[in-house]
């Protein structure tokens, strides 16, 4: 975000080397007397004090900033205070205690399934004797589930069914044994033959006796992939743990060796633990790539502004030194960052340099001008330090538009961004100057340099020259150039009326998270593994109910919704408990599952059952101490997703979307969040649901309903600003014109790109103002000193600094367009055109327009500005 009033030194404008024709000299700053003259002389004749304490204060801030956390979540992007996040921490706390991590086997051409299997047999004891918080658990199938519901599994049968089958059952017996004992009367109607498979059927585990875990593994159908699942008490936010978890676990496959089963087996690891601590790894890599390129685009331009690699070392230290105080300040104040907050480093970098490059501008000019180096730090100091601290309050005040809201990801933005523009300025002003100091004493300042750079150097003017090809183009054509801006400004405004009303959010949360391509294998990975483990969960969202006594009312209310809404808009697919495996009327079915016990071993005993028959049936009838059982008696391998970390089991609920794709739809979000936000219950309690549906939801509601008070704040300060600046009149019409000039253009490029608004690049729109406005209000500042006629000369002296400092800027926005992250591209992107609109409407339409009015006004008459005042 740049600094609303980042001025150059428009005073007294750098002066051309001595080759060229140049204005006179400044006179010199007064000596002796006062803070500056005091603070110059000991800066410069014992650098060594500031530098000192300026180094201490770095060391302590970097050591306090590289503790700074990253939350990847977006419920970090909401206030604490919000229900949705108090709730989503209390179902943390007692549910995300456990994460999971998936290794996946899988087998070449020619491995068979077998080999599959016994490479995870074993890695699972192994892995197991990693022990907590790194494993809670490991398993690679279904086998304790299966041996504890198998023969129990008739108790999940229908009552009506299960008598039905009884009936049959004795029905069949009864007619055999007539059959055989010659009592069979000749019009008996035979009755359904009952056999091993539809007893299999009726009373069977169907899920696996179907094949969904063959031999009771997490193994594909074609038998190619066998998953071994590991329960972490790990959460996949704490990366250091996270990491550690992954490189034991890594350790044993490795020792344990798969390929060692057949040479075709392969392993990769995938699961929530695994995404979670690859995405926190890519942000952090992303970051520092992010950072590094702000710095090198920078350093670059501003090296190609001075020409002097001791102008460009002195103040890459101290935007250094700024940076550090202000990530050392947010470690202090807030902790961590967030999505929004963690690419300020080069935002942050690319706005405070501005100080550092007007403070440099008015020393070059003081030492071209003769003066040594103490007069011109004297007047650098003098000249510079309240323009340069007001241009840093007034940034500050910017950013302080965001505090106003109460979306996190724009409150913590702005505090970091305000917060950073003072300590910017005040490291510029304890650092830079006795950097200068040290570097005369050590390479005398050469004002002559010969050779390539100098002659480069003399051409461009101490940077002056950047600002000439403007003037060139406003005073060739000023009225068409005037013209032109505001048509293309007026159709800007009418290409947003129409884009607002279309609605331009972002819905597709593809395009706010990562690029995928970079963890293409481990998403098909993490996708084979939920397919084939069939996790609860790894969707769904988790609600947690204070009683078990109320999971059933919540489930008939949710399913109700569900019912009751329009066809292809339910807001839900399926609702699942732990409650789920615990059988109804089980002492009704106990009696009826031994009567058709007690008749297939007597026709077993009468021989009307075969030997291979029997071994099939032998496997799903009840055993004869068969007894109801509850949530309690349930293997920890079926209740693990529905305990808490405390032990208590029967308080969670998973509520699953649609479809998996469905998830990344925020229209079907916000439908799903509404569905169990918050369900009464028929004896009055209200259960609370939160889960991502929720936060994502709740975060939209806030970015829709913070950005209205905060780009109003920020026009107002602006507008405030302006008018005290130019205590009013057309100076402040001026400037405010060209600024609602450039936010056209924005927003007019911002339509023509198609770029979709989401709750990251919102950011740019509240700053567009502060961002507009610096370089109208130095342009015109510099017009109303030079008179009539003085656009020209206001965009060829002035020009190059106001340049100088949008190209910082905009540099620093412009390398977060290398962000794998598709919502800071996204703001990279709105603010790198926000930058560059205001700039041209400053640098170009703002000059021709005061050219143009000036040209038509009386030979002789004041400027148009200076109308109502003497011309200076």
């Amino acid at each position: 975000m740049s600094s609303p009033q980042k001025q150059p030194p428009t005073a007294t404008p750098p002066s051309p080397p001595p080759q060229a024709p140049s204005p006179s000299p400044s006179p010199p700053a007064p000596r002796g007397g006062g803070f500056a003259a005091r603070l110059a002389e000991l800066q410069v004749k014992r650098p060594a004090l500031p530098l000192l304490l300026t180094g201490l204060l770095t060391v302590v801030a970097v050591l306090l900033a590289t503790r700074l956390t990253v939350l990847t979540g977006f419920e970090s992007l909401l206030p604490a205070s919000r229900p949705s996040v108090q709730e989503l921490d209390r179902v943390a706390a007692k549910t995300a205690g456990v994460s999971t991590l998936f290794v996946v086997l899988q087998g070449g051409e020619g491995t068979e399934a077998r080999a599959l299997q016994r490479a995870a047999d074993a890695l699972v004891p192994e892995i197991e004797r990693i022990g907590p918080p790194w494993v809670g658990s490991g398993e690679d199938g279904v086998h304790d589930a299966y041996r504890y519901l198998s023969p129990r599994a008739g108790l999940y049968v229908g009552l009506d069914k299960l008598t039905k089958l009884r009936d049959d059952i004795e029905a069949r017996y009864a007619y055999e044994v007539n059959k055989a004992t010659g009592a069979l009367l000749d019009d008996d109607e035979p009755p359904p033959e009952i056999d091993a498979r539809s007893i299999e059927q009726s009373l069977g585990l169907g899920g696996i006796d179907a094949g969904r875990y063959p031999d009771g593994y997490y193994q594909s159908k074609d038998g190619k992939t066998v998953v071994v699942a590991i329960r972490s008490k790990v959460i996949a936010s704490d990366f250091a743990a996270g990491a550690e978890a992954i490189r034991r676990v890594r350790e044993v496959v490795d020792r344990v060796d798969p390929a060692s089963f057949d040479p075709g087996i392969t392993y990769g690891l995938a699961g929530d633990l695994a995404t979670g601590i690859a995405e926190y790894a890519a942000i952090n890599e992303d970051l520092t790539d992010v950072g590094v390129a702000g710095a090198l685009l920078i350093a670059a331009v501003v090296f190609l502004y001075y020409l002097r690699v001791r102008m460009l070392v002195a103040m890459l230290i101290t935007i250094g030194v700024g940076v550090a105080w202000t990530f050392g300040v947010t470690q202090l104040a807030i902790g961590h960052l967030n999505m929004a907050t963690g690419f300020l480093f080069s935002i942050v970098a690319g706005n405070g340099i501005n100080f550092g490059i007007i403070y440099m501008a008015r020393y070059l000019e003081a030492r071209r001008g003769g003066a040594d180096l103490l007069e011109a730090v004297r007047v650098a100091h003098r000249e510079t330090w309240l323009p340069t601290l007001t241009a840093g309050c007034a940034a500050s005040a910017a950013y302080g538009s965001l505090l106003v809201t109460e979306f996190r990801g724009f409150h913590d933005f702005g505090l970091i961004g305000g917060v950073g523009m003072v300590l910017c300025w005040v490291a510029t002003f304890v650092a830079l100057p006795s950097l200068l100091a040290v570097m005369e004493r050590l390479v005398p300042l050469d004002q002559g340099a010969s050779g390539l750079l100098g002659g480069l150097r003399r051409r461009a003017q101490g940077g002056v020259a950047f600002g000439a090809p403007f003037a060139r183009l406003a005073a060739r054509s000023p009225a068409a150039l005037t013209i032109a801006g505001l048509v293309l400004a007026a159709i800007g405004l009418v290409a947003t009326v129409t884009y607002v009303r279309a609605d331009p959010m972002e819905y597709d949360l593809r395009n706010l998270r990562n690029d995928e391509r970079a963890r293409a294998e481990q998403i098909r990975l993490t996708a084979l593994a939920e397919e084939i483990t069939g996790y609860v969960g790894t969707d769904g969202m988790a609600i947690l109910v204070d009683r078990p006594e109320q999971v059933e009312p919540l489930r008939a209310a949710l399913y109700a919704r569900r019912d009751a809404a329009p066809e292809g808009e339910e807001p839900f697919k399926e609702i699942y408990a732990l409650q789920d495996f615990v059988p109804a009327d089980q002492a009704a079915k106990i009696p009826l599952l031994q009567q058709i016990k007690d008749r297939v071993v007597r026709a077993r005993k009468r021989g009307l059952i075969r030997d291979d028959d029997w071994g099939r049936i032998q496997a799903v009838i009840p055993p004869d101490d068969l007894a109801p059982f509850g949530i309690a008696d349930l293997p920890a391998g079926v209740a693990r997703a529905f305990t808490e970390t405390d032990g208590t089991r029967g308080r969670i609920v998973y509520i699953s979307p649609i479809s998996p794709e469905s998830v990344h739809d925020a229209h079907y979000l916000f439908r799903w969040a509404d569905s169990y936000r918050e369900t009464r219950l028929p004896d009055g309690s209200v259960v609370l649901g939160s889960g991502r549906a929720v936060i994502y939801a709740d975060m939209w509601a806030a970015v829709i309903d913070d950005v209205p008070p905060a780009v109003v704040f920020s026009l107002a300060a602006t507008v405030l600003v302006v008018l005290v600046a130019f205590r009013g009149g057309r100076p402040a019409f001026a400037v405010l014109a060209a600024l609602l000039v450039g936010a056209s253009w924005m927003a007019g490029l911002l339509v023509a790109m198609d770029v979709k608004l989401n709750f990251l690049n919102f950011i740019a729109l509240p700053l567009t103002f502060g961002i507009g406005v610096d370089y109208a209000v130095n342009i015109v500042q510099r017009y109303a000193r030079e008179g009539a006629g003085g656009a020209l000369t206001a965009v060829r002296e002035t020009g190059g600094a106001v340049i100088l400092c949008s190209l910082t800027t905009a540099l620093g926005y412009l390398a977060l367009v290398r962000s794998q992250n598709h919502a800071v591209r996204s703001l990279g992107i709105a603010a790198v055109i926000g930058e560059l609109a205001c700039l041209f409407a400053a640098v170009l339409v703002l000059p021709s327009a005061l050219l143009w009015l000036d040209r038509k006004r009386p030979k002789g008459a004041r400027s148009f500005l200076a109308v109502g005042r003497p011309t200076t």
